[in-house]
């Protein structure tokens, strides 16, 4: 594995914990593994702790693996699940596996096969958070060089607002439709500003543009003759336009 990883494992039985840790720490590169038997505190560090992978029993102390499984989905966090219990009964996995776990495997664990299942897993969320990652650059690229061809200059606040419109637009297209009460807001929460500053920067890195009179190279980037001289888009739909653009291209 190309880093370290944190690792939580839930088991009523602290032997096989030991066990289960002894053999991860010797074959996977492992930053830290927690233990424990109850529910209750899988529950309080999923919470406080950014784990990659929770290998969890059905059968815990206090609260049971379901509860602890529910609990990390409904945290959104990247986290894997392996299940490794001596419950066999096809309701049970069918339970499990239709709260999103990954792997559901059967006590007494084959420690070499749990520490290949671990290794898949954590190698397959690296390549995913790779290719995220290009993704996410190719596509603040792509937006620049749009900002540079229309004559918006990077030094205005309303360039960084712009380009976070673009890319909210890009993941969720229907916010256009609530740019006054979600697009904006969500803006100035991540730059710690307001809506109403937001919306007047975007509109100045707009008029910025078309008194640079550009307006043949930016009807040329969406292929059409949208826009003359004597009449500028409204925010929406500048920032749907891009957005739009975008989204075609990728």
């Amino acid at each position: 594995m190309e880093r370290s990883i944190n690792l939580l494992i839930a088991n009523e039985n602290e032997e096989d914990a030991n066990l289960i840790s002894e053999k991860l720490t010797k074959e996977n590169n492992l930053a830290t593994i927690d233990k424990t038997s109850s529910g209750l505190k899988a529950i309080e560090l999923v919470k406080s702790k950014n784990y990659d992978l929770v290998i969890l029993d059905l059968v815990l102390a206090e609260v049971d693996g379901f509860e602890v499984i529910e609990e990390i989905k409904n945290l959104n966090k990247n986290t894997k699940i392996i299940v490794l219990s001596a419950l066999s009964s096809d309701t049970f996995i069918k339970k499990a596996m239709s709260l999103g776990v990954d792997y559901y495997m059967l006590k007494p664990a084959n420690l070499d096969v749990l520490s290949k299942r671990v290794k898949d897993l954590v190698e397959s969320e690296q390549i995913s958070s790779t290719i995220s990652k290009n993704t996410d650059k190719e596509i603040e690229e792509k937006i620049t060089n749009i900002f540079i061809t229309v004559g918006i200059p990077a030094h205005i606040k309303g360039y960084q607002f712009l380009r976070e419109a673009i890319k909210l637009a890009m993941e969720n297209p229907d916010i256009i439709n609530s740019i006054t009460k979600k697009l904006y807001p969500s803006i100035a929460e991540r730059f710690d500003t307001s809506a109403s500053k937001v919306e007047r920067a975007i509109r100045h890195a707009i008029e910025v543009a078309w008194n640079r009179g550009k307006i043949e190279n930016i009807n040329n980037i969406f292929g059409l003759t949208v826009y003359s001289n004597n009449e500028k888009p409204t925010n929406g739909e500048f920032i749907a336009l891009v957005a739009d653009k975008m989204l075609l291209d990728v």
